[in-house]
């Protein structure tokens, strides 16, 4: 498929899949998602990053590599919810580079685990700001063991710059939106992604490839929490089984 057909293609899906509800899941799903609680939904600006056939290629890839996939998809059906900070305090240069479809020569960290880039579904700048980079029915890099069930949000900003009130406010309302949308069972921290090593969910066939994170904050992650307690999503387990 040409370069053009196939960014119309995935256009196309994007618009389909942001749309759709995902099936809920009988065996992890809340009881209840309805709550007394007013819902409004928060206001998304779509911000797409490209897909080309490159992009998509090397997606397929680490799917297989790292899932064992032998067929692999773009898609994913959303069970947790990941919420991380960029390390960075501007959104704009975030969304550049996560544009890009192939890691920088920077990133050694992960570097190992394939040529794809990190990215996320949704980026939310200082103020708030909500944009969507891609279908969150679509899989992203952005946390090891659990991309092909993880929705990841990523906020801008650092441990030396804190992420804001304004954000904690747009989190807690995209959580909310999210798990309207989707079966989501757990909201944790890219932090405490290791502690889901051991939980079905948890999926990464290189048992070497692991790293050390510590965003978005005990605070941020406090205070989101606190705003969608009503909803029942699970953290991780207390603490990784040995």
């Amino acid at each position: 498929m040409r370069p053009r057909r196939i960014v119309a293609a995935l256009a196309l899906a994007a618009a389909l899949a942001c749309g759709r509800d995902a099936a809920p899941d009988e065996v992890d799903a809340p009881a209840v998602r309805e709550t007394t609680r007013r819902f409004t939904p928060p206001t998304i600006v779509d911000r797409p990053i490209t897909f080309d056939e490159d992009r998509v290629a090397l997606t397929l890839e680490y799917r297989r590599t790292h899932l064992g996939e032998r067929r692999p998809t773009m898609e994913i059906e959303p069970r947790v919810i990941v919420l991380h900070y960029t390390d960075s305090a501007a959104a704009e240069e975030t969304w550049r580079y996560f544009d890009r479809a192939r890691l920088t020569a920077d990133r050694t960290e992960v570097a190992g685990g394939g040529a794809l880039n990190v990215s996320a579904h949704f980026l939310v700048d200082r103020d708030g700001a909500i944009w969507r980079l891609m279908p969150e029915t679509w899989f992203a890099r952005h946390c090891i063991g659990l991309n092909h069930v993880a929705i990841g949000i990523e906020n801008a900003g650092s441990a030396a710059e804190p992420l804001t009130p304004a954000q904690v406010e747009a989190n807690a309302a995209l959580v909310r939106y999210l798990a309207r949308r989707h079966a989501i069972t757990h909201l944790i921290g890219h932090s405490e992604y290791r502690r889901m090593e051991g939980h079905p969910y948890f999926r990464e066939a290189d048992p070497g490839y692991r790293t050390e994170k510590v965003d978005p904050g005990d605070e941020f992650l406090a205070a989101v929490r606190a705003r969608v307690d009503d909803l029942g999503l699970k953290g991780p387990p207390a603490a990784a089984p040995e």
